[in-house]
């Protein structure tokens, strides 16, 4: 995030003198503790400094770097997941590829009749399908889709930047978000490519606001 010149200049005095408090910050910058109090509270919040009572303010040591991955470390798949997009294992390719044009999406996951994962289906897959000159209405997605265990998913609390690197290292553009039933594992999410960069973009609209 961009600091101001004050915000800074508190910066540089916690550095300094800390711990400090607040009448103290306030008195080497001429201006009244009220004056101060929504500076301090941002720089508080945002991570460069620390508050103690009875103590004062501390700086943390932390630049706005380490404090930007420690913030994206924190978070987990259920901030992020988005709905997920399931066709039935009982569908031809013809139909998947319609559902992927329809939904704008690049995964989908297979599901059987209790609503449980049984496959997943990319992009690839259907392109690959969609290359022979078979009758796409009459091949059932299971003969193409990618199925357990070579399935990769997260559950709800999983850290997101673990997913990200799973994204990365299996170069896959979805993972589904599952929860465990009585009768297999239930999609109730997806993490995807596109998930990760709206994060990025978020996180850069939130630090120059």
């Amino acid at each position: 995030m961009d600091l101001s010149k004050r915000q800074q200049r508190i910066i540089e005095i916690v550095k300094a003198d800390g711990p400090i408090t607040g009448e103290q910050i306030a008195d080497q910058l001429a201006l009244t503790r009220a004056t101060l109090r929504p500076d301090l509270a941002i720089l508080t919040m945002a991570g460069f400094l620390d508050a103690r009572p009875r103590v004062g303010y501390f700086y943390t040591g932390k630049t706005g770097s380490e404090l930007l991955t420690e913030k994206i470390k924190r978070y987990k798949v259920h901030e992020f997941q988005q709905v997920p997009v399931a066709v039935s294992e009982k569908v031809s390719v013809y139909d998947a590829i319609s559902t992927m044009f329809l939904e704008d999406v690049g995964t989908l996951f297979v599901v059987n009749e209790n609503a449980c994962l049984v496959g997943v289906l990319s992009r690839k897959d259907l392109l690959r399908a969609s290359m022979g000159s078979q009758d796409l209405s009459s091949v059932p997605v299971p003969i193409i889709m990618t199925r357990m265990p070579n399935i990769t998913v997260c559950r709800k609390n999983d850290l997101l930047i673990d997913v990200a690197h799973q994204l990365i290292s299996r170069q896959i553009d979805g993972v589904p978000v599952v929860k465990d039933t009585e009768n297999g594992l239930e999609v109730i999410g997806r993490i995807t490519k596109t998930t990760m960069t709206k994060l990025l973009v978020e996180i850069t609209m939130e630090d120059t606001i």
